[in-house]
């Protein structure tokens, strides 16, 4: 008698499943999903929110606090400053009613001048980062799809200004735009320096996201989907704006997240050298200036604004990499 062999047991594979995080999500929604889930984009996101919430309430903040950053507190209070012009009380006069101190000499409060230096920093930093990004992004886009001399050109521009130094050109050109507008028996007005320090920064600033732009347009405008909407008799316009820009904008939010911070230093370092910013508005970089002069006998007043630049830096560059890791995850392996 011979035993049937048993038969074969054949295993029926579940059908794969897709984890909820892939399923009918956008691009967009997959790099939130994974920016939240980066701890550091989510700490330094928060520090970056809030320096623009005290720049833009800082005229809140004063009304609360109770003063402003003009008056010469040390000057209109006796007791505050002593005969050398430095705060009596340590610590930089710090006290229940000038939580960070007061300035050494003309005695203004400190942490109004901080807020409001913030504010300062910021919205000229904002400016030229829009314009920044707005001429690199045409120029990069114009340079890559139209090639040939009009490549030519604009490449051999981006290269005269990367080549070109910048710092000690605004130096020396923030006296002759001076001269050129303003009377020498006149104070020169604040909106002029303003004016000349974001533009100046935008002239010079925006070469590098165009060269980058410029590179990935030469790369995409010989792929299939470009091709395919030539053949159609899509329009040159409608190439860039439907086909080549949506491609672009990973690039383009990440080089102007890492910006932002870039022109803040530089909007400071200006202003550190006498080219920025003039009274009696506050800056940061005007004070660590008075900090430098003053350190040996208060070395509290260059605290708080190398504190707060360092901190807004180093927060604004760990949010760009968290958002360039988040875009594309290739990159962060």
């Amino acid at each position: 008698m011979t035993i049937p062999a048993p038969a074969a047991s054949t295993t029926v594979e579940p059908p794969a499943v897709k984890t909820p995080e892939t399923v009918g999500r956008s691009p967009g929604q997959l790099m939130w999903l994974r920016f939240r889930r980066d701890p550091t984009g989510i700490a330094s996101a928060g520090v970056v929110i809030f320096f623009f919430l005290v720049a833009i309430l800082a005229p809140v903040i004063s009304w609360l606090y109770g003063k402003d950053p003009y008056t010469l507190y040390g000057q209109d209070t006796p007791g505050l400053l002593n005969d050398f012009g430095y705060p009596v009380l340590p610590n930089g006069g710090m006290s229940s009613d000038f939580w960070f101190g007061v300035e050494p000499n003309l005695g203004r409060d400190v942490f109004m001048q901080l807020v409001y230096g913030i504010r300062t920093s910021l919205l000229i930093a904002m400016v030229a980062t829009v314009l920044i990004s707005v001429i690199g992004i045409v120029m990069g886009i114009v340079a890559g799809y139209a090639g040939g001399k009009t490549d030519y050109f604009i490449g051999r521009l981006i290269d005269l200004v990367l080549s070109f130094p910048s710092t000690l050109f605004i130096i020396a050109f923030m006296p002759v735009v001076e001269n050129l507008f303003v009377d020498p028996s006149e104070e020169t007005p604040v909106w002029l320096r303003a004016v000349t320090l974001i533009t100046l920064l935008t002239a010079f600033g925006w070469a590098g996201i165009a060269r980058l732009l410029r590179g990935q347009v030469l790369s995409m405008r010989e792929r299939e989907f470009v091709e395919a909407a030539k053949v159609t008799g899509a329009s040159p316009a409608r190439i860039i704006f439907k086909e080549l820009l949506p491609n672009l904008w990973t690039p383009i939010l990440i080089q102007s997240t890492l910006l932002l911070p870039a022109m803040v230093t530089a909007e400071a370092a200006l202003s550190f050298l006498g080219v920025g910013m003039i009274e009696p508005i506050p800056d940061w970089g005007r004070m660590f200036l008075r900090g430098t002069q003053v350190y040996q006998n208060d070395i509290t007043f260059l605290i708080f604004p190398g504190a707060a630049l360092l901190i807004f830096v180093i927060a604004f560059n760990l949010l760009g990499d968290s958002v360039r890791d988040a875009f594309d995850p290739k990159l962060k392996r």
